[in-house]
């Protein structure tokens, strides 16, 4: 089973920008469809964006499209989030998974999932 490590979160004003990455080891990262989700205490996890295994297929969820770009290099094991005009209710921890399974972007499809990284904008 791949293990996923996030970073890139931080603390950035509101209309600022930050690219989260997730680096996969453990197994071969271009079997995996890739996503990443949010979640603020007491919230359920909502979903973002994924991206197919070879990086042909990406979906964003409607509250980011335009601003957020999920993207993946399988020669560096690693999948991206690039986060741009963020607002404030973007805070959230921010969580990558992966999934073997086909293409969906509900929670339970992804069977492997990272520790999370903060997000925090500020207005």
């Amino acid at each position: 089973q791949v293990q996923l490590v996030e970073s890139g979160g931080g603390l950035v004003q509101a209309g600022g920008s930050l690219r989260l990455s997730c680096v996969a080891s453990g197994d071969t990262f271009s079997r995996y469809n890739m996503g990443w989700f949010r979640q603020a205490p007491g919230k359920e996890r909502e979903f973002v964006a994924a991206i197919s295994r070879s990086g042909g297929i990406t979906r964003h969820t409607d509250s980011v499209k335009g601003r957020f770009t999920i993207s993946r290099d399988n020669a560096k094991n690693t999948v991206y989030l690039e986060m741009n005009s963020l607002k404030p209710e973007d805070t959230d921890v921010y969580y990558c998974a992966a999934s073997v399974l086909g293409w969906a972007v509900q929670s339970d499809s992804f069977g492997s999932w990272g520790q999370g990284t903060q997000v925090t904008v500020s207005s």
